[in-house]
């Protein structure tokens, strides 16, 4: 199993950081969480509100200018905010600066008042897979051998190179859980599927249509690893987690509030059903507190 750690972007669940120490804190988590996680995370998001958020790309260079053995990826990116042949160009880019770690992290897009906030367009949830469909055969494109014509439904490219190709290219990750098209496109493209699923009897019927797509593509489904986000309230003291929770632990993404040893169990259960990969979020504030007590007391069980 291996464990990747969310980083906050801002703003996180317990209330507003404090902007004056945000970068110094963010620092000392990045740092801290180099010597535990096997990959650092970073949503792509521009705006909660009025709350205080980084820009996701330039977060995730930031991380990778301060660490040097452990993964990074975005969870994931949304198609529609980066020209896909741009994108290209970027991810080989960091993938040549970064020693080849990058994995490209890519969705359709979801969130309708953020789109409209920046002025992007929203077509139906069945366009946009369709574009990141599109793009993602772009970019696989642009990454092999240049020059690069591209005539697609939506994207367009005319002797395009990419330079320096990345080698290897970065894995790529979908993320989503549609069953008729977007898992398709996992089907096709991805090298890691993240799931936004979390209970058993869904997440069955997902891996089920996932297995489905593969023997139509001709693709063996042993070949797609699995990876899931989860949100975590994690303290000693299981009442107090849950107090600090809420109702984050009910809908249909709840989190997890509890003690190490539930947390514990929860990751093996989320092992049992074929997951190997589980992105982490701590709910805390800006310290490490909540992130040492996952590396004293949960992480033996794998390590």
């Amino acid at each position: 199993m291996l464990f990747g750690f969310a980083a906050p972007p801002g703003d996180r669940e317990m209330g507003r950081i404090d902007r004056a120490t945000y970068v110094a804190d963010l620092d000392r988590q990045v740092r801290f969480a180099e010597g535990v996680f096997d990959s650092i995370w970073v949503s792509d998001h521009l705006m909660e509100g009025d709350r205080y958020r980084v820009e996701p790309w330039t977060q995730l260079t930031w991380i990778a200018a301060r660490t040097s053995g452990v993964g990074l990826g975005n969870n994931v990116l949304a198609n529609s905010y980066r020209h896909p042949a741009l994108l290209a160009k970027m991810a080989a880019s960091l993938q040549a600066l970064s020693g080849g770690r990058f994995i490209l992290g890519y969705g359709a897009g979801w969130l309708e008042d953020e789109y409209r906030a920046y002025g992007y367009a929203f077509p139906s949830t069945r366009v946009r897979i369709a574009q990141m469909d599109e793009a993602l055969r772009l970019i696989k494109a642009l990454w092999g051998p240049g020059p690069v014509t591209f005539e697609g439904q939506y994207y367009q490219l005319d002797g395009a190179y990419c330079e320096p190709r990345p080698d290897p290219p970065p894995a790529i990750l979908v993320g989503g859980s549609g069953k008729r098209f977007l898992l398709r496109v996992v089907a096709e493209h991805a090298d890691w599927w993240l799931s936004y699923a979390d209970r058993p009897a869904v997440l069955a019927e997902q891996i089920a249509a996932l297995a489905d797509h593969c023997q139509d593509v001709g693709r063996d489904p042993a070949t797609i690893r699995r990876a899931m986000p989860l949100t975590v309230y994690l303290d000693r003291d299981l009442a107090v987690a849950r107090r600090w929770a809420g109702d984050a632990t009910t809908g249909e993404r709840p989190a997890f509030a509890g003690d190490p040893a539930a947390l514990r169990d929860r990751l093996h259960e989320i092992e049992g059903l074929g997951f190997d990969m589980v992105q982490l979020r701590f709910a805390g504030l800006m310290g490490t507190a909540d992130l040492e007590l996952f590396a004293d007391e949960v992480l033996p069980d794998w390590r």
